[in-house]
């Protein structure tokens, strides 16, 4: 997965062709573009596991309409259920709202490459989990129509998802202690 971020970030940087050439030429505005690449990446990144996250959200409400047809099951596993799409519409809101992962040419705080490093680390972690909730869905949805093993498959769902949520607290941690460390 970290050669999925690499790719994207080379795709950004390496369509810019003639005006990197002409940049070349400019005293320091090659950093700024190389910075605005990355800028252009993270939010390539973020917008990619945020869409896959609200695709896995869609499927999950169609695993609950399904679950809807049996009225017993669809009262008894509600509230988990709820909980579930409660904690993936909260990681989407706070993907789609972080701040970047680091400061821009002129900004104040500069991010060294090992902090951005690090960043990235977490947001490649973040696709596996974006990964792995889609599986617990799909695995959601092979017991709602087997009628077997449903509450097992949301307890996993649901701890998978609070694991996602607690990776992407400590990628705002990161963030915060890199930009403290900056200032300084």
């Amino acid at each position: 997965m970290m050669g999925d971020i690499q790719d994207m970030y080379g795709k950004i940087t390496d369509e810019r062709g003639f005006l990197r050439n002409l940049i070349s030429k400019i005293p320091g505005f090659k950093g700024y573009m190389e910075k605005a690449g990355r800028r252009e990446a993270d939010q390539l990144l973020r917008d990619t596991i945020s869409s896959r996250m609200e695709q896995s959200r869609l499927d999950l409400a169609a695993v609950q309409q399904a679950l809807s047809r049996d009225i017993i099951a669809a009262i008894d596993f509600a509230e988990p259920i709820g909980r579930a799409d409660n904690q993936l519409m909260g990681l989407i809101g706070k993907i789609k709202d972080a701040p970047q992962g680091y400061a821009g040419f002129f900004d104040p705080i500069k991010v060294e490459e090992e902090d951005l490093e690090r960043i990235y680390n977490f947001d490649n972690q973040m696709l596996d989990h974006a990964a792995q909730i889609d599986a617990d869905i799909a695995a959601l949805n092979k017991a709602v129509t087997e009628g077997a093993n449903i509450e097992a498959a949301i307890d996993q769902l649901n701890q998978d998802l609070k694991l996602a949520n607690e990776l992407f607290n400590s990628r705002q941690e990161v963030i915060s202690e890199v930009s403290i460390t900056s200032e300084k």
